[in-house]
């Protein structure tokens, strides 16, 4: 994930300045790599009747003449419950892809299918949107499409008053969105952006959770920094909505965060944050400080043991602060100060604690968002030292490489300071840590460690001396062939040797 740095390592004297503009590079590449990394999937909400799940009963694939006749049955039975059991029926028969194609092939099928969407018996109305849900689950574009023309039935009922149609709808909508170009092209025109907008203050948490999914599959569209995001006309975008504002306060700490919502919700403000458009607007309206708080009330659940499915949103929450945190607008906009808090840093290790016993795939999120605090901030380097947290950091250097390249990168950030942080790096356990991983077959990591070395020689000279003393040079030596490190590995022995 992480791109090799190229240049030669250049005499101590001045190679502070190549050392950040190598990091810088670095740091680039995996913030495009992780804005590629989107989570495109599609929801099922089934809610099946007791009777209906029984016995283990599987659905039978239905062929035209039986589609026909629910879809008759549906429109004219005698009786609504009669209507409404073809409408089941159907529904159950669309969880089939065969059915499915059979089904959108049929003339006339989608256009009944909205007839009764939009009928006045809500609960064939409802049923109706469940076969649309159905269909809006299929892996086959040409599905997706075929559901074009109750899309704006679909985004009506949106601004309902019967939640659970409202939920229906909004993931319907969510997995139309993601599948299908055309359906966005008919979408925003029609006012998708601010219906979401106006929906996102329903009391029905089910309803917001629905909403957030909807909405993180449209900020996922490969259009949507240029025609979804951008505030260049009030209301009809995200950013000119009231959007950002609301989904902020669901990412608010406190008893009313609910982990379902402020999951789906912090996604939506990830991808809104990877597109770049105005992240200056969101630090204005105090995204960092909210999902700072955030971030002290997710270590505060996992010292209570109340962890479950917390990784769930401490991802997007690690993500979003990480790279608010790149923005050059930040310190123009007051961002720093809105986590200049040693306690963030308390906070991220105890997560980084929990990674390491649980979930030790999230370890390099929390050290890159380490990394982009301690990277321009003396602060947070000195909570680092004063909280004496740098042990615990070197601790992780085992777990893999990229974790390896990750802990030896903030541990750069803390050296490149300057003599009063290089004095509380060295002597310590960083020396035997560093001989550790020069004896590291990856290229990567070995030239990560040179790095420090060269920043410590440079501000803490009596290092050279005490990493001769302790047989650096044969740890260098193993180096001495590999063509990426030659250059370096023969610098710092002349430095290590001559001064």
């Amino acid at each position: 994930m992480w791109s090799q740095r190229h240049g030669r390592l250049r005499p101590v004297g001045c190679g502070v300045e190549e050392l950040r503009r190598r990091r810088r590079e670095r740091e680039a590449a995996l913030r495009k790599a992780r804005r590629e990394q989107q989570l495109v999937s599609k929801r099922l909400l089934r809610d099946d009747a007791p009777e209906e799940a029984d016995g283990g009963c599987v659905a039978p694939i239905l062929g035209e003449t039986e589609i026909q006749q629910f879809l008759r049955l549906s429109q004219r039975g005698t009786e609504e419950k009669e209507r409404e059991r073809a409408l089941v029926t159907l529904r159950r028969g669309l969880q089939h892809p065969e059915t499915q194609q059979t089904f959108i092939g049929l003339e006339g099928s989608m256009r009944t299918l909205v007839g009764l969407l939009t009928s006045n018996q809500a609960l064939l109305q409802l049923e109706a949107a469940r076969c649309l849900h159905e269909l809006s689950h299929s892996e086959q574009s040409v599905v997706a499409e075929a559901c074009l023309p109750a899309t704006s039935y679909l985004l009506t009922y949106v601004s309902g008053h019967s939640s659970d149609l409202i939920e229906l709808c909004l993931y319907t909508l969510g997995n139309l969105i993601v599948e299908s170009e055309a359906v966005r092209r008919q979408l925003l025109p029609q006012g998708i952006v601010p219906a979401l907008a106006a929906c996102i203050q329903s009391p029905h948490l089910t309803v917001l959770e629905a909403l957030g999914y909807a909405l993180s599959q449209l900020l996922q569209a490969k259009e949507a920094p240029e025609k979804i995001i951008p505030s260049t006309s009030a209301g009809s975008s995200v950013l000119g909505s009231t959007l950002p504002q609301h989904m902020l306060q669901l990412l608010q700490p406190g008893p009313k965060l609910n982990p379902g919502v402020a999951v789906e919700f912090a996604w939506c403000l990830h991808y809104i944050i990877c597109s770049q458009v105005n992240n200056a607007l969101l630090i204005t309206h105090g995204a960092l400080s909210t999902l700072g708080l955030l971030l002290l009330d997710l270590a505060g659940a996992v010292q209570r043991s109340e962890d479950a499915g917390l990784e769930l949103l401490v991802c997007p929450v690690l993500r979003c602060l990480s790279n608010l945190l790149t923005e050059a607008v930040v310190e123009a906009v007051g961002g720093q100060m809105q986590l200049r808090d040693e306690r963030v840093v308390a906070a991220l290790f105890i997560l980084l604690q929990f990674f390491l016993q649980k979930q030790p795939s999230l370890l390099p999120e929390g050290l890159w968002l380490l990394n982009n605090l301690t990277a321009n901030s003396p602060i947070f380097c000195t909570s680092l030292l004063s909280l004496d947290l740098i042990e615990p950091l070197l601790q992780l250097l085992p777990v893999s490489n990229v974790v390896s390249v990750l802990v030896l990168t903030v541990l750069c950030n803390v050296a490149e300071k300057g003599p009063a942080y290089c004095q509380h790096l060295w002597p310590g356990p960083l020396l035997p840590s560093l001989l550790e991983t020069l004896a590291f077959s990856d290229t990567e990591v070995v030239g990560q460690s040179l790095e420090l070395l060269q920043l410590l020689f440079l501000y803490r000279p009596e290092a050279a001396q005490d990493f001769l003393q302790q047989s650096g040079l044969q740890a260098l030596e193993r180096h001495e062939e590999e063509a990426q490190l030659q250059d370096r590995v023969h610098a710092l022995q002349q430095t290590a040797l001559h001064g």
